[in-house]
C-alpha cells in the first residue's frame, strides 16, 4: 500500500522559500580575511595512480553508491533486470542519500591506504545517517557476510540487503553497534571525533579516519573536539585523520562551513593545531584525494616517529582534510525544475514520490542506471575483480572486522582494594582513599586503563593519583610528553567522548565529576547505553569494560558555590537505562567506596555511577564489614539500631554518606528523647535493590524484601537524590503506603552544609519526625508522647535556622 502523505506536509521536492537553491553546489561568499593566510594551506600536486588503482577506486565507488542509493527505495528488480515499476518501490522511503557519495569515496581511499602500505585504520563515520554508504561497502568488502550470513556476496545476499534496509528485522537508518566496524552511534551528532581520540590511546599503530560532516561541526561538543591532540601523545598513542565533509547543506538550510571560504577554513583549523589539505578538484577527485591522504599519513608518522625516537615536537601540526564535494554527489541534478544535487533537498530521499509519480519514478531508474550496476556484479550477483583488488586481502585489515572494534577487551589487574582501608571509626574522605587504589591500579595497568576528569582532581581529593603519573596535556611543556594517564580538560561531552572511544576499544576509563555537571552528558550516556545494549545482542561482539563514573563534590557540601551546584539528577538518567547495564552505587563511607570502585573496575558491560563525598566522613565499617556490605547491597546497621534492629516501631534508611549520617544521628537523639521507641537503621549502598522483584538482576525478593525492611513497620527513607526516582524503583512493592521519602527538594543557596540538609527536610530532627510519626502507629509510648516530641523537634530545627542566620554556622 502507498504511503499517503499528511495533511499539509509539502515533499521537500516542492518547497520552497528564503533558501531555495538557485544554482547547485554554491561557492561561499569571498571572506575579508587577508589572502596572506593561504600560505598556510597545504598545497600539493595530486598523485598519479595506475589505471587499474584508479579503476577499481571508481568501480567501488559506482558500486557502493548504486546499493546505497538501492537500499532507500527498492523493494524488487534490485538488479535492474526490468524497467521499474510503482511496485518496486518501497512503500515507505526511509535513508539519507545527500552524505553518502563523501563516505563511500572515503572508505575506497582508505582501502586503498590499508592495501598499499598495509596500515591499521578503524573508519569512524559522524554521518551517521549515511549507513547505507557503509552497509554498502561492508557487503562489497564481505564483511557483513561475515556476521549476518543472510547479507552474503551473491545475488541473493544483495537482494536482501536492499530490500530489507529500514524495515523491520533488517539493517536500520542509522550506523548504530549492529553495524560492524563501529564504534559510535550515529544518532546524535558531536561526538565521532571524541570517540576517534579515546579509540587511539594507547594505541600506538592504530589510525582513526574520523568523517566530521559539516552539519556535525555545528556542534560544540565538535567544536571543543578539535583540541583532542593536545591530549595525544604520539610516542604512546596512535592518530586521528579528521576529514571534514563540506558538502554545503543540512536538512533545510546551509552549513556554517558551507559558507566559509577557504581562507576563513585556513584560519580557524591553523588556529587549532592544524595543516589544512583541502580535497576539492571534481575532475580528479582520486588524484586529489589519493595525494591528500598519503600526505596525512606521512605527516603522522615524521611527529610520531620523534617522539619515539625522544625528539618529541612541542605542538606539532597534525593533518586535517577538508573536503568539498557535492550534497547528493552522482544523484539526480534536478527534478519538477528544481535543483537536487548540491542542494538541500538531496539531504534525505531525493525523490520522495518515486512510488507515485511517473516523472520521479523515471528519475530514478536513469539515476540508478547511471552506475550501470551490469558492469559491476558477476552474474550471480557477485562483485567484479577490480572492485576486490582494492578491497584488503587480510580480513582483519578490513574495515568491517577490525578486532579493536569488537573484540579485544582484556580484564584489568584490580589492585586488592583493603591494602588501602581505613580504620572504622577515623574520619576520612571517601575520595582521598580511593585516590590511593586508582593510582595503584594505574600503575599495574599502565596500557589499558585512564582517567578522564573535567573537573581537577584535586578539587576532588584523588590527587593521590598523580602519585606515579602526571597529566596528559601535551600542550604544557610541564606535561608534554611524558605519557601521563590522567586527562583533565573542562569539557564533559570532550571526556565522555574519549571514554567511550577508549572504552569501545577493549580498555577501561573512571570518569570522576562534580555531581552538578555530570549531567551534561545525560545524552551522551543514553546513546552509548544504546549503543551498548544492541552490541550486547549481537551474537559477535564481545564483552567490554563497563562506564565507571564517580560523582562527587555532592549537593550537601556545595553549600559555598550555591544553587548552580546542586544538582544529583544523573542518578535518574542512569536509572532510566535498561537494568542489564544500570548500576548506581550510593556507599556509605571510605572502606565501602573502596570495595564498590574495586567491583566496578572489574565489572563488564555496565554503566556503573559511584556517589560519594569529597569530605572527610565517618567509617562505619571495617574492611570486613564494608565488603559484607557491598556484596548484599543493603543491611542492618546494628550498631545503631535498637536492640540491633530486633522487633522495630519503624525503619530508617539512609541512602548517601551524609544522608546516612543523619540516619544515625536521628537514631542516637531518638535514643535519648524517647528510649521506649525502638528503630532499626538500615543502609542502602546498591540502588538497584529495591526494585521490584525480577525488574533488576540486583533486586531484592519480596521475603528478601520483607526481612531487611519488616513486613508491616513504617519505612523513612532519607535519600541523596530525588524522591520520584525511589518511588520508581519502590512502585509496585506490597504496602508502598507505609513507605514515606525525604530527599533533595531542589531548594540550595549558597550557606551552611547542616542548613542545606535543613532546607531540604532531610537533617536528623526531620527523620526523627518521621521515626515518631511511624512508630506511633504501634508503640502507644510514642503516640501519646508525640505531640510533645514533635514539637521539641520542630522547635530544634528552628534553633538551628536561627543559627544559620545569625551565626553562619549550624550543627
Amino acid at each position: 500500500m502507498d504511503a499517503i502523505p499528511m495533511a499539509g506536509f509539502i515533499p521537500a521536492s516542492r518547497t520552497t522559500g528564503p533558501e531555495e537553491v538557485k544554482n547547485p553546489g554554491p561557492k561561499p561568499a569571498d571572506s575579508n580575511v587577508p589572502d596572506s593566510i593561504k600560505a598556510l594551506t597545504v598545497s600539493l600536486s595530486n598523485v598519479r595512480l595506475d589505471s587499474d588503482t584508479s579503476r577499481a577506486l571508481r568501480d567501488f565507488r559506482r558500486a557502493a553508491n548504486y546499493i546505497a542509493a538501492a537500499m532507500i527505495f527498492l523493494r524488487d528488480n534490485v538488479m535492474l533486470e526490468r524497467d521499474l515499476t510503482f511496485n518496486d518501490i518501497k512503500p515507505r522511503l526511509l535513508g539519507h542519500w545527500g552524505t553518502c557519495p563523501g563516505l563511500t569515496l572515503v572508505y575506497s581511499h582508505l582501502n586503498r591506504l590499508v592495501t598499499k602500505d598495509d596500515l591499521n585504520i578503524v573508519y569512524v563515520v559522524g554521518p551517521g545517517h549515511g549507513a547505507p554508504a557503509i552497509l554498502a561497502s561492508l557487503w562489497l568488502e564481505g564483511s557483513l557476510q561475515r556476521f549476518y550470513p543472510q547479507y552474503s556476496r551473491n545475488k541473493e545476499g544483495l537482494h536482501n540487503l536492499i530490500t530489507k534496509f529500514s524495515t523491520p528485522g533488517g539493517p536500520p537508518s542509522h550506523i548504530n553497534s549492529e553495524t560492524p566496524g563501529a564504534i559510535h552511534e550515529g544518532g546524535e551528532l558531536g561526538y565521532a571525533l571524541s570517540v576517534s581520540f579515546g579509540a587511539v590511546m594507547d594505541n600506538p599503530d592504530l589510525i582513526v579516519a574520523c568523517v566530521i560532516g559539516d552539519g556535525e561541526a555545528e556542534t560544540g561538543p565538535t567544536a571543543t573536539a578539535w583540541h583532542g591532540y593536545k591530549y595525544i601523545d604520539p610516542a604512546e598513542s596512535g592518530a586521528v585523520i579528521p576529514i571534514v565533509h563540506v558538502n554545503g547543506f543540512k536538512i533545510s538550510e546551509p552549513t556554517i562551513y558551507g559558507c566559509m571560504d577557504d581562507k576563513e577554513m585556513t584560519a580557524l583549523f591553523t588556529g587549532y593545531g592544524y595543516q589544512p589539505r583541502f580535497v576539492e578538484d571534481l575532475e580528479d577527485i582520486d588524484g586529489d584525494m589519493g595525494a591528500s591522504m598519503d600526505w596525512a599519513v606521512s605527516e603522522i608518522k615524521k611527529i610520531q616517529q620523534a617522539a619515539r625516537l625522544g625528539s618529541p615536537i612541542l605542538k606539532p601540526r597534525w593533518p586535517v582534510i577538508i573536503m568539498r564535494t557535492p550534497k547528493g554527489w552522482t544523484g539526480p541534478k534536478e527534478v519538477h525544475g528544481l535543483a537536487i544535487e548540491g542542494s538541500f533537498r538531496s539531504h534525505q530521499v531525493p525523490l520522495p514520490n518515486a512510488k507515485s509519480d511517473p516523472e520521479e519514478l523515471r528519475v530514478l531508474q536513469e539515476w540508478l542506471r547511471s552506475y550501470n550496476p551490469q558492469e559491476l556484479f558477476t552474474p550471480d550477483g557477485g562483485v567484479i575483480e577490480s572492485i576486490l583488488s582494492i578491497i584488503p586481502k587480510d580480513d582483519n585489515k578490513k574495515s568491517g572486522q577490525r578486532k579493536e572494534t569488537y573484540d579485544t577487551y582484556e580484564p584489568l589487574e584490580v589492585p586488592d582494594w583493603q591494602r588501602f582501608s581505613v580504620r572504622k571509626g577515623i574520619q576520612e574522605s571517601p575520595m582521598k582513599a580511593i585516590g590511593f587504589l586508582l593510582d595503584q591500579a594505574l600503575v599495574d595497568n599502565p596500557k589499558s586503563l585512564r582517567i578522564f576528569s573535567p573537573d581537577e582532581c584535586v578539587s576532588n581529593k584523588l590527587d593521590a593519583v598523580f602519585k606515579h603519573t602526571t597529566r596528559n596535556f601535551q600542550w604544557y611543556e610541564e606535561t608534554w610528553a611524558k605519557g601521563g594517564r590522567v586527562i583533565e580538560m573542562l569539557s564533559e561531552h570532550t571526556l565522555q567522548g574519549f571514554l567511550q572511544g577508549y572504552t569501545l576499544t577493549g580498555r577501561v576509563g573512571v570518569f570522576p565529576s562534580y555531581e552538578s555537571f555530570l549531567g551534561i552528558v545525560h545524552t551522551m550516556m543514553v546513546q552509548y547505553g544504546k549503543f551498548a545494549k544492541m552490541a550486547h545482542e549481537t551474537t559477535w561482539r564481545k564483552n567490554i569494560g563497563s562506564i565507571n563514573y564517580i560523582e562527587t563534590s555532592t549537593w550537601t557540601r556545595q553549600e559555598h558555590n550555591g544553587f548552580s551546584h546542586q544538582n544529583p539528577s544523573f542518578i535518574g538518567a542512569v536509572l532510566n537505562l535498561k537494568p542489564e547495564a544500570a548500576r548506581v552505587y550510593l556507599p556509605p563511607d571510605a572502606n565501602s567506596f573502596l570495595s564498590t570502585l574495586a567491583h566496578c573496575l572489574r565489572s563488564q558491560n555496565y554503566i556503573n555511577l559511584m556517589v560519594g563525598s569529597k569530605q572527610p566522613q565517618p567509617v562505619f565499617l571495617s574492611p570486613e564489614e564494608a565488603d559484607h556490605h557491598c556484596k548484599a547491597g543493603a543491611s542492618v546497621w546494628k550498631f545503631a539500631s535498637t536492640d540491633q534492629g530486633l522487633d522495630p516501631d519503624v525503619v530508617l534508611v539512609g541512602i548517601g554518606s551524609e544522608l546516612t549520617f543523619e540516619v544515625i544521628a536521628a537514631a542516637a537523639l531518638l535514643h535519648r528523647k524517647i528510649p521506649a521507641l525502638r528503630v532499626r537503621v538500615i543502609n542502602v549502598t546498591d540502588l538497584m535493590v529495591l526494585g521490584l522483584e525480577g525488574s533488576h538482576p540486583h533486586s531484592l525478593t519480596s521475603d528478601e524484601f520483607d526481612a531487611l525492611f519488616t513486613a508491616d513497620r513504617p519505612i523513612h527513607f532519607n535519600y541523596h537524590g530525588y524522591s520520584n526516582e525511589l518511588k520508581g524503583l519502590l512502585f509496585g512493592r506490597p504496602q508502598v503506603d507505609r513507605i514515606t521519602i525525604e530527599s533533595y527538594r531542589e531548594e540550595g543557596s549558597t550557606t551552611t552544609p547542616f542548613d542545606m540538609l535543613l532546607r531540604n527536610c532531610v537533617s536528623r530532627y526531620h527523620v526523627a519526625e518521621a521515626a515518631v510519626k511511624g512508630a506511633a502507629k504501634h508503640n502507644q509510648q510514642v503516640k501519646m508522647a508525640m505531640h510533645e516530641l514533635l514539637s521539641d523537634l520542630r522547635h530544634e530545627i528552628t534553633k538551628a535556622q536561627q543559627s544559620v542566620y545569625e551565626h553562619g554556622k549550624g550543627q
